[in-house]
């Protein structure tokens, strides 16, 4: 179920005959469905899936996948797209057999197909849209809500779609998912009100950097291929509460490289501006940081194995430490010289921040 509901492991009888007592009563509560599927636990996976679009003429286009194996408690935390682990053969096949399920399927409008994967596994199907659809929409430049509207209305999919059913990616996108939680604390809820919020600025391939509402000031122009995107639905002043998905935003960004898309998202990451309540910025920046995540060798045990004692901060090297030392002696020593300024002047009667005629 989503985020892990209704799911247990089990490795010998005992486990199974407990697990299945609570999946099912979890199940229950949670979705009003006890039915129960047993299949073989892979270890050490990778989440891929694949996004489709089907229309009601027989029509069906499948786009490059989604990677989501940064996950905590089942529940994704980033996704990028394309994967560093799928060849081009393998990620065609997975291409073709989802292609192959809704047309079997009669299935109509947009899915996501998951699959585990170094050799790959069927998961599921997800009749509707996710969260994570943006990161597909910047790495095709399609439209995947308009697709469905269309769809809906009767209407084919596009003939660009029709000729060439299996998309290939344009450049890489991430996707960062900013919660309500405090990391330091074994990622539990933060509820309460968003006394401060500012997002990072958004930006389009062409556009000037112009400031948004509510967003982070810039100049210049906006870098060669570079978008930075933000959907979220909350603002300064909104409360978030504990009846809702604790989701603050979703972050976006795509580049022609992977490695410039997490060097432009640890810099979006770092114009936020979120007082009031826990988030989970700093694990973020913390996973961009990592080096089994920047190569691209990370499995959906990423956040067990690197963080097996929780997350504590960010960890500094020792350049950023010297960075930060330095950087906080020159603030002191320019405190202290506006002190001893501000004394002498008013020992001679003046102002530190008045002038003489």
């Amino acid at each position: 179920g989503g985020g892990g509901k209704g799911m247990r492991v089990a490795f010998n009888d005992k486990e199974t005959v407990e697990g299945f007592r609570m999946s099912k009563a979890e199940a229950l509560s949670s979705f009003g469905d006890d039915r129960m599927l047993i299949e073989r636990f892979i270890e050490d996976p990778h989440h891929i899936e694949i996004q489709v679009v089907a229309d009601t003429f027989g029509n069906v286009a499948a786009f490059p996948e989604r990677e989501c194996s940064v996950q905590r408690r089942n529940q994704k935390v980033v996704e990028e797209s394309p994967s560093c682990l799928l060849l081009p053969e393998t990620r065609r096949k997975m291409q073709e057999q989802a292609i192959a399920l809704c047309k079997a399927t009669g299935y109509r409008s947009a899915g996501t197909i998951e699959m585990l994967a170094d050799a790959f596994y069927f998961l599921e199907m997800n009749t509707r849209l996710q969260v994570e659809h943006c990161v597909t929409e910047l790495v095709t430049g399609e439209d995947l809500v308009e697709h469905m509207l269309f769809i809906a209305a009767g209407k084919p999919l596009p003939e660009r779609l029709v000729k060439q059913p299996c998309r290939d990616a344009q450049g890489s996108a991430i996707e960062s998912r900013v919660y309500a939680e405090d990391p330091l604390r074994g990622f539990l809820p933060s509820i309460g009100p968003l006394i401060t919020y500012k997002e990072p600025l958004q930006m389009m391939p062409g556009s000037s950097t112009l400031t948004g509402a509510g967003q982070v000031p810039s100049t210049g122009e906006v870098p060669d291929g570079v978008t930075v995107r933000i959907d979220t639905g909350v603002f300064e002043g909104a409360t978030i509460s504990m009846h809702y998905d604790p989701m603050i935003s979703k972050l976006c960004t795509h580049a022609p490289t992977r490695e410039a898309a997490i060097s432009v998202m640890e810099g979006a990451l770092d114009q936020y501006v979120v007082q009031g309540l826990g988030n989970n910025i700093p694990f973020l920046r913390s996973v961009y940081r990592n080096e089994k995540f920047r190569g691209g060798d990370y499995s959906t045990k990423f956040i067990e194995e690197e963080y097996p004692e929780g997350f504590h901060g960010v960890s500094l090297t020792d350049d950023e430490t010297l960075e930060f030392v330095a950087l906080a002696a020159a603030m002191h020593g320019a405190k202290q010289d506006f002190s001893m300024k501000h004394a002498t002047s008013t020992a001679n009667g003046g102002s530190a921040h008045s002038t003489s005629a």
